[in-house]
């Protein structure tokens, strides 16, 4: 066993939060371009200690901490979690998408909406005894680890009425975020060329048009990540499949860090020290190697898969239009 995670699961000190503060930089100069958002552009707030920025929201970091799970080139989870359960959606027996690259993770429309029923119907059978009265945590987090043990740590929200009427849902477990502090504007722009016709109609993409920019530059850019340890306790199910949630999300946060943050054209970013990465709670706890915790995953995955659904943790859906 190459990553201890007895303190975070020990029912005796009971730690309810792992947290992280990573501080980032650009690969190359000072600048970077944030997030933005229709009718409202880059958003900045002000603090007690100054204007920050939101570089990256939690939508979009639950987004990419489920896709450095995925490979893209095969359409299936990443070798080091072969086994983990998941659901797989196929059309005329090709591959189309899967819960874990859907935004809506098992309420995806791909795999609940289409003309063949059969997994909907067996969802619908798993969560009858959950119809009536306060819906049972416990057997709501077997059913969804049973499928997708990922949407335990992002969270899911099955909002059809025919599945306990849009009553089952899960908040995310880990989250994460990336914010700015003492942020300016670098304020900049551009044009672009037409060196056929300069005066041409620029709403029809002719003409040379000049255009403007912001980005940003801060003291320090922090990325966030939050792991609900009380929560996954709270899922009761178990002291394996707690470890592998565990090591799952560990695996997220070091394999997001270790490779491309590269958010956007303009937002390239790297960790800005080559210091342990330490959480800030509970004190004392060093994030892992990616070699540890891959070393890990296989046995943890193996230990749970009487639990996971389907050939080897993959449930296959045909999706009809």
């Amino acid at each position: 066993m190459n990553v201890d995670t007895k303190g975070l699961l020990d029912t005796a000190t009971r730690p309810t939060r792992l947290l992280f503060e990573v501080n980032l930089k650009p690969v190359q100069g000072t600048r970077f371009q944030p997030t933005g958002f229709p009718d409202l552009g880059a958003a900045t707030y002000q603090t007690a200690e100054g204007t920050r920025l939101l570089v990256e929201s939690a939508q979009s970091m639950a987004n990419r901490l489920e896709t450095v799970c995925w490979d893209s080139v095969e359409n299936r989870l990443s070798h080091e979690l072969a086994g983990l359960s998941y659901i797989r959606v196929e059309q005329n027996g090709a591959y189309l998408t899967s819960s874990i690259t859907e935004a809506h993770r098992l309420n995806s429309p791909y795999i609940l909406e289409g003309k063949n029923k059969s997994f909907f119907e067996a969802l619908q059978k798993r969560t009858k005894e959950l119809e009536h009265g306060a819906i049972s945590r416990a057997k709501l987090a077997d059913i969804v680890f049973h499928y997708d043990a990922n949407a335990l740590l992002h969270g899911v929200f099955l909002a059809k009425k025919e599945l306990v009427g849009g009553r089952l849902r899960i908040e995310r477990a880990l989250s994460a975020f990336i914010e700015a502090e003492d942020v300016q504007v670098a304020a900049s722009g551009g044009v672009k060329n037409d060196h056929v016709n300069p005066s041409g109609e620029a709403k029809e993409g002719f003409g040379n048009v000049p255009f403007q920019r912001d980005e940003f530059t801060a003291r320090r850019i922090v990325a966030y990540f939050n792991l609900d340890l009380e929560e996954i306790r709270g899922f009761a199910l178990g002291a394996d499949a707690e470890r592998l949630l565990v090591l799952l999300a560990l695996y997220k946060i070091r394999k997001l860090l270790d490779g491309r943050l590269r958010l956007r054209t303009a937002c390239d970013l790297q960790i800005a020290s080559d210091s342990p990465v330490a959480a800030t709670r509970p004190v004392g706890f060093a994030l892992p190697s990616l070699a540890d915790i891959t070393a890990d995953l296989p046995a943890a995955i193996a230990t749970c898969a009487s639990k996971f659904a389907g050939e080897k943790g993959v449930t296959t859906v045909e999706f009809k239009a």
